[in-house]
This record gives C-alpha cells, sequence and structure tokens, in this order.
C-alpha cells in the first residue's frame, strides 16, 4: 500500500475496485482531480496514479476472485483507517469479468466460480464493511456497477447477466432497509471502450451471437470513452439525487 491518505484534509473518501484500468481507472483519475481521497483495490497497482496524486491516493493489492483473502482483508482494520474522519465514504464496486461466455453445457466451471466471486461476492462484501464501517461518516454511498445486461437477458452470457442482475436486486433489498446514512444504487454506464468490450469482439460468434451489435458500436464510434462515463456516474454518485432509486442507467439520467 503507498502512503497514507487517511491525514487528507477532504472529506469525502472514496473506495474503487478494479482501478488499474479501463472506467475504473478513470473514475479513481478524476475523483482525485476533484480533490477526492481514493483508495484502489485491484489485483495490480496504478503506478500513474501513485506518481501523479502521491499521499491523496492508496491502493491495496487484493484479487477478488479471492473471496477468503476478500474477507480477511475486509475483517482487519485497513478500511475503517482509510475512511476514518471522512464525512462522506463512496464505493464504486467496478471489478468485474465477463467469462465464461458461451452456451451453459461449455462454461468452465473454475470460471464460473472465479465470476461469481469477483461479480457478485466482492461487491456484497464491500458494501456490507462499508456500511459498518465509519462511525463519523454520515453520507455512505455505495455505487454497483451494473450493465445492461442485468435487465436484458443475452445468449452465451448466462453468467454475465445473472451476476450483474445479483447487483441490481441487492440494491433493491437494500434500499428496502431505510439506513439513512446509507444511499444505494446500481448504475448501468453504458456501453463503455474497454479491455473487456474488446475481448467481447474477439469470442467466436457461435459463442455469443450478440456479437455483431457490438462490432457496429465500434466500427460507428458508438462506444462511450471511459472518461465520459466515469464523469456522468461521478456527477450522480455525488449528486444530491443519488440513491432516489436503486438501479438506473447513466444514458437517462437527466443533467446533474
Amino acid at each position: 500500500m503507498t502512503s497514507s491518505s487517511s491525514s487528507s484534509s477532504s472529506t469525502t473518501h472514496a473506495i474503487v475496485t478494479g482501478h488499474t484500468r479501463g472506467l475504473g481507472a478513470a473514475l479513481a483519475a478524476q475523483l482525485l482531480t476533484r480533490g477526492i481521497a481514493v483508495l484502489g483495490v485491484s489485483r495490480g497497482g496504478n503506478a500513474a496514479l501513485a506518481e501523479r496524486f502521491g499521499s491523496l491516493y492508496e491502493e491495496v493489492a487484493l484479487d477478488l476472485a479471492d473471496s477468503d483473502a476478500t474477507a480477511q482483508w475486509l475483517a482487519s482494520d485497513a478500511l475503517q483507517r482509510f475512511v476514518g474522519g471522512a464525512e462522506r465514504v463512496v464505493l464504486f464496486n467496478n471489478a468485474g469479468v465477463v467469462e465464461p461466455v458461451g452456451p451453459v453445457e461449455g462454461q468452465d466451471i473454475a470460471a464460473i466460480v472465479r465470476a461469481v466471486s469477483v461479480n457478485v461476492a466482492a461487491p456484497l462484501m464491500f458494501a456490507s464493511a462499508l456500511a459498518a464501517a465509519s462511525a463519523t461518516a454520515t453520507d455512505r454511498r455505495i455505487v454497483h456497477i451494473s450493465s445492461g445486461a442485468a435487465r436484458n437477458a443475452l445468449a452465451g452470457w448466462s453468467i454475465y447477466c445473472a451476476t450483474k442482475a445479483a447487483l441490481d436486486h441487492h440494491a433493491r433489498a437494500v434500499a428496502l432497509d431505510k439506513n439513512r446514512a446509507l444511499r444505494i444504487c446500481s448504475v448501468a454506464p453504458g456501453v463503455v471502450d474497454t479491455d473487456m468490450q474488446a475481448a467481447i469482439r474477439n469470442v467466436d460468434i457461435e459463442r455469443f451471437p450478440q456479437r455483431e451489435r457490438f462490432d457496429e458500436l465500434k466500427r460507428s464510434g458508438k462506444l462511450t470513452t471511459p472518461d465520459d462515463a466515469a464523469r456522468q456516474l461521478l456527477d450522480y454518485a455525488l449528486s444530491d439525487g443519488f440513491g432516489s432509486v436503486p438501479t438506473a442507467d447513466v444514458r437517462e439520467l437527466p443533467p446533474q
């Protein structure tokens, strides 16, 4: 972990999982640019953020596919130390994997376990830990990074669809708890031009019949950039209206 940011004057602290590339890296960079202390959680580090933002930025190397290791880290005092003193804490459950792709009979069992661990178990564990972590934060916000696949079933994506739908339903149920110090929303960021999208376009069309749609989005320049998607997400996540509904899509949000 890099030097601690717990002494930062920022009254808002944010945790971003999967912060080393794509949407997660854009989220972390834009939060830091706004003067918000960030804790990045991923298997690897982001040297560019560490060099650029210094003590405002922390990171921890953690494989979210390893649920035991994730639970052990969350049971330590590391999260509490990071959020200590913050008035507002925002969790971005961004890390996710799309594999396995293909019909159910051909899915690799180990890949299913990994997807459920990264896409579902880790976000739910982080959400619970954050809700209990800080005695000073009167405003806790949980942002699940969802997908259109959570709301529309796609052939070949049964695991990805199911795991993202789990985040949506988790947000709906947590909202019913009516915790006044906690807001939650599962937000679809649109179709973002990331490494995951590149991987999708390389999948055999027999395994993923919808691939042509994603090929066309790339060809026609209709993919959202990570920076644009991150800006929309942050504007909403930090707005007064965040959490008024448990699920949302950035493409349908009013200007913040």
